[in-house]
């Protein structure tokens, strides 16, 4: 059942505000502003490159080149039926992406499923990472348990419907329980945009693909945990604290302990902290870019 949304005013501005360019023969959108040492973002799901349109502005405005791209799958990019959509699959096309786009060395952010392809992306290519910040997101992907309104995407006829039943309404009433703390902060044009992307070309196909497609081998979490163990780079993390979800209690700790590090910076969000507090998130980058020199 295919559910597929136009591009909206918001969506359009979006799009003028980034550009193409060709990967692997995949057309992939991303967001490219400013100069200077450049910092790649990475989006989970069900968002988009649209999740960082206050912090890559923000990162040129204060001298850096900041870079958000869209998976395939997600947002403005190609959405192939034959992709292969799994965090080793993304991983790769994210390091061939940052090569097209002459990122030699950067800077890294993730945050959700963009953690565990952000970490085989580090893992796999450390010559050029200069250090990372990790948001929300888990590292151990054998005892990762998928939060529950995650859950039915899974299953196949399930997860279709699912999909088909999130609409405007339902998004907005989950972006505001899980989402943010205070949801007047975001635009309601904004908030539904998130969906209208995610829906964008093939109903949301190809976000069912990944979803049934969650890497949890012992051998994938061994490659993660590469890329935060006996590194040359700085590692840093910063936490929604108020994420019901993907808690602090549980999988900021996990990461506290896996990349060794001795504390964790803390901000009074839920999942989507780059909605609620991006000037907090870019100072925090930039303190590891300058403690870095």
């Amino acid at each position: 059942m295919k559910d597929s949304y136009e591009k909206t005013a918001t969506i359009k501005r979006h799009e003028a505000s980034g550009k193409y360019f060709d990967v692997d023969g995949l057309s992939c959108f991303a967001l490219d502003r400013g100069e200077g040492e450049a910092v790649l973002c990475l989006h989970g799901v069900p968002t988009s490159s649209f999740l960082y349109r206050n912090i890559v502005p923000e990162l040129a405005k204060r001298g850096y080149r900041g870079v958000a791209i869209d998976f395939p799958g997600l947002g403005l990019s190609d959405r192939p039926e034959d992709f292969e959509y799994s965090f080793r699959a993304l991983a790769k096309f994210t390091a061939n992406a940052a090569v097209k786009l002459g990122l030699e060395k950067y800077h890294l952010v993730i945050h959700d499923v963009g953690g565990p392809v952000g970490f085989a992306l580090a893992a796999l290519n450390q010559e050029s990472i200069l250090s990372i910040t990790i948001l929300n997101t888990w590292i151990d992907v054998v005892n990762f348990t998928k939060p529950w309104p995650m859950r039915p995407f899974e299953s196949v006829v399930l997860g279709e419907i699912e999909l088909a039943m999130l609409q405007h309404p339902t998004w907005k009433l989950m972006f505001s329980q899980m989402g943010v703390n205070d949801i007047s902060v975001v635009p309601d044009e904004e908030i539904e945009a998130h969906l209208d992307i995610l829906k964008l070309k093939d109903g949301g196909d190809a976000y069912l693909k990944l979803m049934r497609n969650f890497d949890n081998t012992a051998s994938f979490r061994d490659l993660c945990y590469q890329a935060v163990q006996n590194v040359s780079y700085p590692i840093q993390a910063i936490w929604g604290v108020d994420d019901p979800f993907l808690t602090f209690d549980t999988y900021g700790e996990e990461i506290k302990k896996v990349a060794n590090l001795a504390t964790i910076h803390k901000i009074a969000s839920r999942h989507f902290l780059q909605e609620e507090a991006p000037l907090a998130i870019v100072d925090k980058i930039e303190e590891i870019i300058r403690a870095n020199k």
